[in-house]
């Protein structure tokens, strides 16, 4: 009754975290990875039971985000273009993270992380009321340096992305979007990368996620169909800040 318990609890928690991520464009892999670690679950097999269940949860987003009209994804539009060079760039910084991970200790590499998602989401903040424009150069520095972020700890990719996007100069709708289908394909490279070094996946685990992300989609689609783009923009900045912030404390206090 206690396994049948628990699980129920973990399909709710990634059906919550995926809403979350999905609509401000991150938080799920950042929070859910401390938080299986706390009831218990094997490090080594957590992060790749998330890149499996995100990726089914990003693919979904991305699916409905475009039904939705959110960001237009088909081959040769301009978002499209954007996932793509994210998507290539972004996977030597994943697999290159994956042979870091191993070698340097977990808390420098944690404390960086919520260092880096706090600075983005403050720069979004104090940017919102400014008009972007799009540059290439930085979208490229932002991805590679997500993708690495994404293969030391399961999480960090997503407001790394969104809101690096949003100082680029993309719409925030548009981002959300982007990075949804750019992590769907980065979590399959990292899924791999760790597969090949021998690392196994816990399907029972990972079937869990799955089950609570692909149910997210359509409503986090939704959400953010309905919330204005000034504000949407606010949130993630807001969002992306706290997280980092958050981040940062839980592992000075550990």
């Amino acid at each position: 009754m206690l396994i049948e318990l628990t699980s129920l609890h973990i399909v709710v928690l990634a059906f919550l975290l995926e809403v979350v991520d999905a609509s401000f464009g991150g938080g799920y892999g950042t929070i859910l990875s401390p938080l299986l670690l706390m009831i218990g679950f094997d490090p080594l097999r957590v992060v790749p039971a998330i890149l499996f269940s995100q990726l089914v949860g990003d693919f979904s987003a991305a699916f409905f985000h475009h039904e939705f009209k959110n960001v237009d994804l088909k081959i040769g539009a301009k978002s499209f273009r954007i996932s793509m060079i994210l998507v290539a760039l972004s996977s030597v910084g994943s697999l290159i993270s994956i042979v870091v991970a191993m070698n340097l200790p977990r808390f420098y590499l944690s404390l960086y992380i919520g260092a880096l998602v706090a600075a983005t989401g403050a720069i979004v903040l104090t940017t919102i009321n400014k008009k972007l424009s799009f540059s290439w150069r930085r979208l490229m520095i932002l991805g590679s340096l997500a993708a690495f972020n994404k293969g030391i700890s399961g999480g960090g990719y997503g407001p790394i992305v969104t809101g690096g996007q949003i100082i680029t100069g993309v719409e925030a709708k548009s981002a959300i979007g982007i990075t949804s289908l750019a992590e769907g394909f980065i979590c399959i490279i990292a899924l791999l990368g760790y597969v090949l070094i021998g690392r196994t996946v816990d399907w029972t685990l990972a079937l869990m996620l799955s089950i609570g992300v692909a149910f997210s989609a359509p409503v986090s689609a939704y959400l953010v169909r309905r919330i204005e783009n000034r504000k949407l923009k606010l949130i993630i900045g807001i969002f992306t800040l706290i997280l980092g912030i958050a981040t940062m404390l839980r592992i000075v206090s550990a």
